[in-house]
């Protein structure tokens, strides 16, 4: 008996840390869940040339040696943190992941583990980060940081190409390695603290090699706040879907969708290929709709200006974002499919349903399956009250009528038009195939 009840005191301990666990984590999460919408920045010496960010050497597009000569161009010149903090904020984004070395291992802060970096071996001659999250602070912004895990440069790293090696197995070059990964981890924790770490690069070693859990304990020592992305072999905070919308909602609680504007990360002048800020606000709402983030990235020139198409499209964005904050920010997944043509949030308490309208609607919109009684229907960022009518609502049946909202031209979004449906309560859906007449 009393091994019984020793027993049971110790599971009731441990699921009593399990769930202490779970809340601290949920409460670290919360700004991440909440922001909806971060920029990346892909800067680096990739944009002398305007190629393909460290992969154009390792697939054999260009020599090493020319693609290492693009330092000579990094110049930095025109760099304006400020200008970059205050235009991110502008476009609605509450946080911004740069990046602090790509796979090439060019470093954009003054390291002191290698001479690898833009302060060393550039024109640049300064350190690119430390202003930059100084600023996005200064904007109350949270600081993200890329770190790419491998590093094809580091002459202890064992690939260089995709065809050279530089060896397959030695464990007194790879521990050398490990430890520069280590230490430049703990000047990036130490002299910029930052809310979030975007991984890169882990796909060529396994969790083991690259100490992927005690890489991730110690950062989190440093910060037991800060969060990292699901690139670190199973021990992140939240998915990083790249490119592809999602089509139906993910399993993961977290997750963020990095997307380009056109269809390169870095800067690349040939690259006209941008999207609309309709296309861009669209997936913005899909990423919502499904209970995740949108990472939008944007490539900087070498001497540090934005191109103007992508300032445009962060100030188009910023203006929508601006007007819709109530159906952006802290919202949850929206209902499923099927009943609204078009994405949906709710609000963190359940009982406003955004729906967000991707067309100009041809007469009225149309919601099914909606138990709540409906008080108020209005439109987002103006809050014109809208007219609707319920048919197909019969007396003796539990499914719900079918609830048609007017929508005239005059309330329309010039890029997307948001609808909020005041409910009664918590948000109750029919989900049942309907019914038939037994009696009347």
């Amino acid at each position: 008996m009393k091994k019984l009840i020793t027993t049971a005191i110790l599971l009731m301990a441990v699921l009593q840390i399990y769930s202490q666990a779970i809340e601290k984590n949920e409460a670290k999460m919360q700004w991440f869940a909440n922001a909806r919408l971060g920029i990346f920045i892909h800067w680096g010496i990739y944009s002398v040339n305007g190629i393909d960010e460290s992969w154009s050497f390792y697939n054999g597009y260009i020599s090493y040696p020319d693609y290492m000569k693009q330092l000579n161009g990094f110049t930095a010149r025109n760099y304006n943190p400020a200008e970059w903090a205050k235009l991110i904020a502008e476009s609605g984004a509450k946080y911004a992941v740069i990046t602090t070395k790509h796979h090439d291992g060019v470093a954009l802060w003054d390291t002191k583990c290698g001479d690898l970096n833009v302060v060393v071996a550039s024109p640049a001659k300064n350190d690119l980060i430390q202003p930059f999250v100084n600023e996005l602070r200064k904007n109350k912004l949270n600081v993200g940081l890329y770190f790419s895990l491998l590093d094809w440069s580091h002459p202890d790293y064992p690939n260089k190409t995709r065809i050279e090696k530089r060896y397959e197995t030695d464990s007194v070059k790879w521990k050398r390695f490990v430890d520069f990964n280590f230490c430049q981890l703990e000047e990036l924790s130490k002299q910029f603290n930052p809310d979030l770490y975007w991984f890169d690069g882990d796909w060529e070693q396994s969790a083991e090699k690259w100490k992927a859990r005690e890489l991730s304990e110690m950062l989190r020592t440093k910060n037991q706040d800060v969060i990292l992305n699901s690139r670190i072999q199973g021990f992140g905070d939240y998915a990083t879907p790249e490119q592809g919308l999602p089509v139906t909602k993910p399993k993961d609680k977290y997750w963020e969708l990095c997307m380009t504007m056109n269809d390169s990360w870095g800067y690349q002048p040939n690259d006209k290929n941008y999207k609309t800020p309709g296309q861009v606000i669209n997936i913005l709402t899909e990423c919502i709709s499904k209970g995740g983030n949108l990472l939008l990235d944007i490539g900087p020139k070498p001497d540090g200006i934005i191109p103007e198409e992508q300032v445009q499209i962060l100030k188009e964005l910023g203006r929508w974002t601006k007007k819709h904050a109530e159906a952006i920010y802290s919202t949850k997944a929206g209902i499923p499919d099927g009943h609204f043509y078009g994405p949906t949030a709710l609000n963190a308490t359940g009982n406003i349903l955004f729906l967000y309208l991707p067309y100009a609607p041809k007469g009225s919109v149309m919601l099914k399956g909606i138990k709540n009684k409906i008080n108020r229907i209005y439109t987002v960022g103006n809050g014109t009250k809208l007219n609707w009518d319920i048919k197909m609502k019969q007396y003796w049946s539990a499914v719900p009528g079918i609830v048609y909202i007017d929508v005239p031209e005059k309330v329309l979004d010039e890029q997307m038009t948001v609808i909020a449906v005041l409910l009664d309560g918590k948000v109750d859906l029919y989900r049942e195939k309907g019914q038939v007449l037994e009696s009347n």
